[in-house]
């Protein structure tokens, strides 16, 4: 019983959560930039991509990824 409400609870709290709101890893952001960890790892540490670090872990949110991408095709421009 208490399980099967557990699921229908994380499910719902999956289908709520907009793509915008995901939470990323410094993999999925190199993957999205299309840079290696490293440069992920620097960029974060020197405050000039929107990141939280968690523990020892840095993570990221999709929405904000997206945003600082679009401010920067915007100076380049």
């Amino acid at each position: 019983m208490n399980s099967d409400v557990y699921a229908q609870t994380a499910t719902q709290s999956e289908t709520d959560v907009s793509r915008d709101g995901e939470i990323l890893t410094v993999i999925e952001v190199a993957r999205f930039l299309r840079v290696p960890k490293s440069t992920v790892y620097k960029l974060a540490r020197g405050g000039e991509l929107p990141a939280s670090k968690i523990g020892k872990h840095w993570r990221f949110l999709r929405r904000d990824i997206h945003e600082w991408m679009h401010s920067r095709s915007k100076q380049d421009a």
